[in-house]
Formats: C-alpha cells, structure tokens, sequence
C-alpha cells in the first residue's frame, strides 16, 4: 500500500473515532437539566443544611464565650411595689417603695427606667429628683445598672380620703420597666478559657482514655457476640424464629429497665450473681460490679489491676447492642450464594477454613461499617454510662463529663468545649476509618 493510501486510512479512522467519541463538555439541554435538578434539590440541601450544620455552628458559638447556666435568661429590669401600710385615713401618710433589680449576674443595663399608675386618693411628695409625676403616672429614670444591682425608691404619699386596703390599692397596678442589656450568646466576645479549662483539668485525659477504652471494647464485644448469633441462626433448625426475636430483646428493651435489671442483679448485698458465685464458692465476699474501681490479683507474680466498674458497663454496652450487627450480619450472610461453599466443602475445606477464607471477606464491608457506626454511637453514649454508674468508679466518658460542665457545674461554654472535643475525635476517627477501611469483594 502506498504512503498517501496509508495517510488517507489514517485520516478516515481518525474521522470515525471522532465521529464515534462522546461530545466533549455538556450540550444546553443537559446544563439545562443540571440546572433544573440542583433546583428540586435546593430545598433538600437547604435542610440538611438547618438540621446538621446549625446545632453544630452554635455548639463551636457557645464552646468559645463564657457562658453559665444563669446567663441563657437575658438580662431584664425587675420592679416590685411595696406599700408600707394597710388601712389609712384621710390625711395618713405612708411610704411606697420600689425596688428595681438587674436579673442577670453578669451583663449590665443601660436606660433603666420605669412607670407606674397612681390612684386619684393618694397625693404624693417626690423627694427624688430621678422621678416626676404627670397624670397620674409616676415615671422614674434611673440609668444604668450593674450586674446583679438593685435600686430603691422611697415615696412618701398622702391619703386624700379614707381607704380601707391601700396596699391592695396601689399594689393593683403592675409597674412596667424598660432597659437595654446585652447578651453573652450573641454578643461578639470570645475565648479561649473554656478550652484551656477543659485541657488543663487533672482528670481529663484520664477521661478520654477511659471513653477510648469504653467505646472500643464495647463496639468490639457487640460485633463479635452479633457475629456468633448469626452464625449460630443462619442455620435452620426448629425454633430458630423465636430465637431470632428473642435475641432482640436486648437492644428493643427500654434502656431505664435494662439498666435498672443489671443493677438489681449485681447489687453487692442482694444481687443473684453475687448470690451465685458465694454459693458456688467461688468468690469469699460480694464484688461491687458497679461501684468498684480496681480488683487487684496477681498473675505470674505480676501485680494486675482489674477495671471492675469498666469492664461490667462495657459488657453490658456489648450484651444491649450486638443485636444490631446481628441483624446486619445475618442479612449479609443470607445474601452469599451457597455455591462456593459447596465447592470448598467438596476440596475437604474444614468448616473454620470456610469461615475465614470464604465468609469473613464477604462480610469485611458490612462488619467495617457496622464498626464505625457502633464506635460513634458508643462514644456519644451517655445514658447507659449515667443509669449504671452515674460516672463513678472509673467510668466517667467525656459525654458524662459534658453533662457534669453543663449542668453540674452550670458551665455551659465548657461543656460545649468537651463537645467540640467529642466532635474533633470522631472527625479523625471518621477520615481515618475512610482511608484504611476494607471494601466489599465481587
């Protein structure tokens, strides 16, 4: 073949793979559409968008200010009336005393005043240059305030007639106030002393190595008990439907009575197991399960130091939650064809071989999930740790010490910081989990 036949076949491929190749960049029917799409969605992200990132956005707010439990009340201007006096007669004199008070402990108020109706029996003598009188309403100005602050107003008054209850008379009328103040939530002052109390604390990273080791063995013991159940009901055999719905009493169960159950049972004085084990000779006195921070024994000659407390609240995390990955594992199971193991079976490949060579790959995926999902939930646990133990004995988690921060000591902003805290570690735990996590096989 000659060179211009050769260049002509080159040209007409070239032409036909043109031809043949998808369009490069998006027509305006499909910008159009794209459009139309990212509009129906809006509203969706719009959402997600209020739902998630709001809460998160005023929880890193509220980490950086100095915020106390009496701070989330704005600051108001508070006026009570007190009249000095019950049953008067015309010329009597008595006293009116107001008393004007700053509700908030910390932030100020600027124009402070107030007003209050007078009745047209009572004459009254104004000693105070801050007050004047005009139709019958007495109107006080008073400035600023101080945090906490209070102001009395003493009037002298006159009867003009003979009246009965004066104190019901002139208590009759509500003083209305006015008065400006600011607010630590939404002002613009911000710190870092929330932060710097929560990572200077003696107890803290004690705190996060006792949640590290609550979180991780807790969700290691439910996957691996959920993985056994599965094992043990994905064949058939008679009952295996009830015994399916019963390992789901754990996790459907109210929390409050589980709890309670696992409490009465390892009470120290009355609980069965320590009942049990006393009978069986087993123990010489009754183990406080849950109330007791270290067992000391020795193994080889090397002094141990048992978690008590700890290791019976991450049982029970294990006992309330592996019918969840149960569930999930089951399905996965059920889902794998027969046929591989079949032929595995067929090569002389023992039951076990067939289990690591052959399920555990086909459930990595769902087991990698099922760990990170039970790893959040766990470590954002708080009312498993707070109805068993209340945080003591060793078990204290950074969710029960946000609570402790916010409410205990009626810090707000610290227990926003630990949140943060919270927040942060499930990030990287997250992103590496991502990274390394393994993959669902063909």
């Amino acid at each position: 073949m000659s060179t211009d036949a050769q260049e002509l076949d080159t040209v007409r491929a070239g032409n036909v793979s043109k031809a043949e190749g998808p369009p490069k960049g998006a027509g305006p029917l499909q910008r159009r559409e794209a459009r139309l799409a990212y509009a129906m969605l809006a509203p969706t992200f719009l959402i997600v968008c209020l739902i998630v990132l709001l809460p998160l956005a005023a929880n890193f707010w509220i980490s950086a200010k100095p915020v106390q439990l009496a701070d989330l009340r704005p600051p108001e201007t508070n006026v009570s009336e007190r009249v000095r006096a019950n049953a008067v007669q015309a010329g009597d004199t008595f006293e009116i005393r107001y008393t004007i008070r700053n509700s908030s402990p910390r932030m100020g108020l600027s124009d402070v005043a107030f007003s209050d109706d007078v009745p047209g029996d009572v004459r009254m003598v104004l000693q105070d240059e801050r007050c004047t009188l005009s139709d019958n309403v007495i109107s006080c100005v008073l400035g600023d305030l101080e945090p906490s602050a209070r102001e009395r107003i003493t009037i002298e008054a006159t009867a003009e007639r003979d009246i009965e209850d004066v104190e019901a008379l002139l208590e009759g009328s509500d003083p209305s106030a006015t008065g400006s103040g600011g607010n630590v939530l939404t002002d613009f002052s911000f710190t870092f002393e929330n932060f710097r109390r929560v990572f200077d604390a003696t107890e803290f990273w004690n705190v996060m190595w006792v949640s590290l080791a609550y979180t991780v063995f807790g969700t290691a013991g439910a996957l691996v008990l959920g993985l056994f159940a599965a094992l043990l009901l994905n064949e058939a055999f008679k009952g295996r439907a009830f015994l399916r719905g019963l390992f789901l009493f754990p996790y459907v169960a109210p929390v409050i009575a589980v709890a309670y159950t696992w409490v009465t049972l390892l009470d120290p004085n009355s609980g069965t197991l320590n009942a049990i084990l006393l009978q069986m000779r087993a123990i010489d006195t009754p183990i406080n399960f849950l109330g007791q921070r270290y067992a000391e024994f020795s193994l080889l000659g090397v002094p141990i130091s048992f978690p008590v407390a700890l290791t019976t609240v991450i049982a029970f995390e294990a006992w309330r939650y592996f019918p969840l990955s149960f569930l999930f594992i089951l399905a996965r199971m059920q889902s794998i064809g027969v046929d591989m193991y079949e032929a595995a079976e067929m090569d002389g490949a023992s039951p076990f071989q067939q289990f690591r060579f052959l399920s555990l790959p086909q459930l990595a995926a769902i087991l990698a999930i099922l760990f990170l999902l039970r790893f959040i939930w766990t470590f954002n646990k708080f009312d498993d740790i707070f109805l068993l133990t209340g945080g003591a004995a060793g078990t204290r988690t950074l969710t029960v010490n946000v609570y402790e921060q916010a409410i205990g000591l009626s810090n707000i902003g610290a227990g926003a910081a630990v949140a943060v805290v919270v927040f942060f570690v499930l990030l990287t735990f997250a992103l590496i989990f991502f990274k390394f996590s393994p993959k669902e096989e063909g």
